[in-house]
């Protein structure tokens, strides 16, 4: 048998948020993999040592969770008045497939400092020392997003004092906007594809259940937590060690996916892992969170817990956040409801790793709602910096 030699492609492996993934430029990409096709998913598959029966990644650069099995690809974008075109692959742990359908919030920060380090920035638009706006072109979900990254004598600030909680380590802030998140570029349409603001989600073989279905930062199915039999301060391992409530949940999602027209039959679900969320609210209430911090209901307008890929988010994910305060901006939405209800732009919710605040700029424009904007703060660094190898018959 003649020897398989690895391929060995330019990458820089990020943290955005609370989340990590490998980042390309798409010139670095071999040539049948800067494309989109068969080849590009099997080549990120590798890349992170995905379908994994072990669900440990040993063989790749993915952590096992939803939060750590993604790929970024950053190109000088082909949009006016953007500079970057950012396209996101979340890999399934277990299948061989990679979802398309949507965006990553979390990583949504370190596309804004990448594009920078990457040279894909023209550097008339970099100050010496202040904030460098970068206007990204969110390819997957077709959506501008505004990232206000620091810098410092021309390069990236990634150190500084900014906690966000579910990161270990403080870092430099980088403040996100994104603009006119709702719809997610799924055919045109309410940002309530349903019509209402809350709806009876009939579940088979589960039950019936109030949700609000909203397509704002990610399509979102919201339940109210009292009626799933939780009471929002659940911590991972409260419902990741359970198998029959995870896949009660995914009924939930694909009934929700359903009703949303985001999908034709329950089969399609499985193609379409990484959209929509589940989540579920409920008022606040004091609770620790995975850290051992104390989280005091007084600190926080509601709670709120989320699944990603089948499995309770360890914190927030970033477009479900925008869901949120989109969400809490309305009145009358379950979101909202648990908020306390009245108007409001700006929410601060209670997630399993601690808290988080997110603003909404919406308004009811001849009946229809409409969200202008989100604006969330996070903050981004790069991990390493080289080449990831790659077998190279595996794309």
């Amino acid at each position: 048998m003649s020897p398989i030699f690895q391929a060995r492609i330019p990458a820089t492996y990020m943290r955005g948020g609370t989340s990590k993934g490998v980042f390309f430029r798409l010139q670095d990409l071999p040539e049948r993999c800067q494309v989109p096709g068969d080849a590009r998913d099997r080549l990120f598959l590798r890349v992170i040592g995905s379908p994994d029966p072990y669900a440990a990644h040993i063989d790749g650069m993915g952590g096992a969770t939803s939060s750590t099995s993604k790929c970024v690809i950053l190109s000088k974008s082909s949009q006016p008045d953007h500079d970057v075109d950012y396209l996101y692959g979340q890999v399934s742990i277990d299948k061989a497939f990679v979802d398309w359908s949507g965006n990553c919030g979390n990583l949504s920060t370190a596309a804004g400092a990448f594009a920078i380090h990457a040279g894909l920035v023209d550097p008339a638009r970099i100050p010496r020392n202040g904030t460098c706006v970068v206007r990204i072109w969110q390819a997957n979900i077709r959506k501008t997003i505004i990232a206000h990254v620091p810098v410092t004598d021309g390069q990236v600030q990634e150190t500084g004092d900014f906690e966000l909680d579910g990161v270990t380590f403080p870092a430099a802030e980088i403040v996100l906007e994104f603009l006119d998140p709702s719809d997610e570029g799924e055919g045109g349409g309410s940002m309530f594809p349903t019509g209402h603001l809350v709806d009876d989600l009939e579940v088979p073989g589960v039950g019936t259940f109030k949700a609000t279905m909203i397509t704002a930062g990610i399509p979102t199915v919201f339940v109210n937590a009292e009626d799933i039999g939780y009471t929002g301060t659940e911590l991972r391992e409260a419902i990741n060690t359970d198998p029959k409530q995870l896949e009660r949940f995914e009924k939930i999602r694909v009934a929700g996916a359903l009703r949303m027209g985001l999908i034709r039959t329950p089969e399609e679900a499985q193609k379409r892992q990484h959209t929509p969320k589940i989540a579920f609210v409920a008022k606040p209430k004091d609770y620790v969170a995975s850290s051992g911090k104390q989280v005091s209901a007084s600190e926080i307008d509601l709670l709120v817990r989320a699944l990603s890929m089948g499995k309770l988010h360890h914190a927030m994910m970033g477009t479900a956040a925008v869901a949120i305060g989109t969400a809490a901006a309305i009145p009358g939405t379950l979101v909202n409801l648990a908020a306390g209800g009245g108007t409001r732009n700006a929410v601060r919710f209670g997630h399993p790793s601690g808290t988080l605040r997110v603003g909404a700029e919406a308004a009811q424009v001849n009946g229809e709602w409409t969200v202008t904007k989100a604006i969330m703060s996070r903050s981004a660094r790069i991990l390493m910096e080289g080449w990831v190898r790659v077998p190279a018959d595996a794309f």
